[in-house]
C-alpha cells in the first residue's frame, strides 16, 4: 500500500474522505434555524454535563488546563469521518513505518502494490461512511495535536470542521454527531431534550476519565502500539490467516450451515492476530469494558436527577440494540467487531455495578489508580475477584 507522496501513508487519506463523503447517506430532514438549534443545545448540554459527571463519580480533571485542551466538537457525519482519518493517521504510524522498510522485500512490495493506494483509501473511505451513521458520540483519544479545526467553509456554518492532520498525537477530543443524535432521538419517540443530555452524559465521562487519570491515555496507546508492532507484515501468512478467517465467518453466520445467531463467533481482525496480539487485545477488551460500562453506569445514574425521562430512554434504547438488524448489517457489524463493542458495554456495566454494591463509588474508583488496578478479562466477569485484588 504505497503513498502517491513518496510511500508516506499505506492510503490515501484524502481519497478516503472524499469516498465517504460521497457514500455517507444523508441524516434527517431539519431546518437551517432546528439545526442551529439542536448544535447550540448540544454545546450546553456537554458543559453541563461535565458538572454533573464529576459530582456522580467523584473524579475530577488533574488540571483545568488539562480539560480545557480537550475540546468539545460538534460535527455532522463527513465532520465525524474527517475526525476519524485525522485519528487513523496518528495512530497507525508505527505500522505505515513497518510496512515501509518491508518495502525492500520483492514479495510484500508486490502483494502491497497490487492492492494500491487508491483502492485502500476507497475501501477505508466506504468503511467510514457505513460507521459515521452509527456513532451518536466519541471520545477520540488519539486526536492529532492542535489545531484541531479547519476555518468553517462560510461564516454562517453551523459544524465544526476537524483537521485531517497529521500533527502528531494531542490531548483528545469530544464528538457529538448531531444528525445521528436526532435521527435516534426520533426514531425512539423520546424527549429530545433529555435525549441529547442523555448522549452527552456518556460521553463527558469518557472524557472525563481521560482527564481524571493522567496515565490511561498512554497506557492504552501504549498497547495498540505493542499490538501493532506485534502484526505480521509476511504476505503469506496474512494470506493463509484470511483464508481461514473466510471460512470460520461463513460458519458464524446464520443461514450459511453455521451456528444460531445468539452464539458469539469470531470476527475478522480476532482470526488474522498472532498469539501475541491476541493477549494485548484482552487486555484492551478489559479496559474497553471498563470505559464502556463506567460511561453507562453514569449516564443511567445521573439521569433521575436531570434527566426526567431517562427510564423511558434506557428501555427505549436497549431494545433497539437488542433488535438486531438486517443481514447485511449483521455480516458489516460482526465483521467490524460492532457487536463485540454491545458486549463491552453490557460486561463492563455488570461489573461496575457490582464493584460499587460491594465497595462503593469511592473504593470503586480505586480502579483509576495504576494499570495493575485496572480489571483483567476475567475480573470483568467476575467483580467480587478484583474488589478481593484490589478494594480490599
Amino acid at each position: 500500500m504505497t503513498s502517491a507522496s513518496g510511500g508516506a501513508d499505506m492510503v490515501d487519506w484524502n481519497l478516503a474522505v472524499a469516498t465517504a463523503t460521497r457514500l455517507v447517506r444523508p441524516g434527517p430532514e431539519v431546518s437551517r434555524a432546528e439545526a442551529a438549534a439542536v448544535v447550540g443545545e448540544l454545546r450546553r448540554h456537554a458543559l453541563a454535563a461535565e458538572e454533573h459527571v464529576r459530582e456522580f463519580t467523584g473524579m475530577r480533571s488533574t488540571s483545568l488546563t488539562e480539560a480545557a485542551a480537550t475540546p468539545v466538537l460538534i460535527v455532522d457525519r463527513p465532520g465525524w469521518v474527517r475526525a476519524n482519518v485525522a485519528g487513523f493517521r496518528t495512530i497507525v504510524q508505527p505500522l505505515v513505518d513497518k510496512l515501509q522498510a518491508r518495502r525492500t522485500n520483492g514479495s510484500a512490495a508486490a502483494v502491497f502494490g497490487t492492492v494500491g493506494e487508491k483502492a485502500t483509501g476507497i475501501e477505508v473511505g466506504a468503511l467510514l461512511a457505513f460507521l459515521s451513521t452509527k456513532v451518536l458520540g466519541q471520545y477520540e483519544t488519539f486526536a492529532p495535536a492542535e489545531p484541531s479545526l479547519e476555518a468553517p467553509d462560510s461564516p454562517a456554518a453551523l459544524f465544526d470542521k476537524p483537521r485531517l492532520g497529521p500533527e502528531g498525537p494531542g490531548p483528545g477530543r469530544l464528538l457529538l454527531v448531531a444528525p445521528n443524535i436526532v435521527h435516534v432521538e426520533r426514531e425512539l419517540d423520546v424527549d429530545p431534550a433529555d435525549f441529547r443530555l442523555w448522549v452527552c452524559l456518556h460521553e463527558e465521562t469518557h472524557r472525563t476519565q481521560f482527564t481524571a487519570v493522567p496515565w490511561l491515555r498512554d497506557h492504552i496507546q501504549s498497547e495498540v502500539q505493542s499490538f501493532l508492532a506485534e502484526t505480521d507484515v509476511d504476505p503469506g501468512a496474512l494470506l493463509d490467516r484470511l483464508r481461514d478467517a473466510a471460512g470460520t465467518l461463513g460458519a458464524g453466520l446464520p443461514g450459511l450451515g453455521g451456528r444460531a445467531e445468539n452464539t458469539p463467533s469470531a470476527g475478522l481482525l480476532e482470526i488474522v492476530q498472532s498469539p501475541a496480539q491476541r493477549e494485548i487485545l484482552g487486555r484492551l477488551t478489559a479496559v474497553m469494558s471498563l470505559l464502556e460500562g463506567h460511561a453507562d453506569v453514569v449516564m443511567d445514574g445521573v439521569g433521575p436527577a436531570v434527566v426526567p425521562s431517562v427510564a423511558e430512554i434506557r428501555e427505549k434504547f436497549q431494545q433497539r440494540r437488542d433488535r438486531g438488524a438486517n443481514r447485511l448489517d449483521l455480516v458489516l457489524r460482526r465483521l467490524l467487531g460492532m457487536d463485540a463493542k454491545l458486549r463491552q458495554y453490557q460486561d463492563g456495566a455488570v461489573f461496575v455495578r457490582g464493584v460499587v454494591e460491594r465497595v462503593g463509588m469511592d473504593g470503586f474508583n480505586r480502579v483509576w489508580t495504576s494499570p495493575n488496578t485496572l480489571p483483567t478479562k476475567e475480573e470483568i466477569h467476575d467483580p467480587a475477584a478484583w474488589v478481593a485484588r484490589v478494594a480490599r
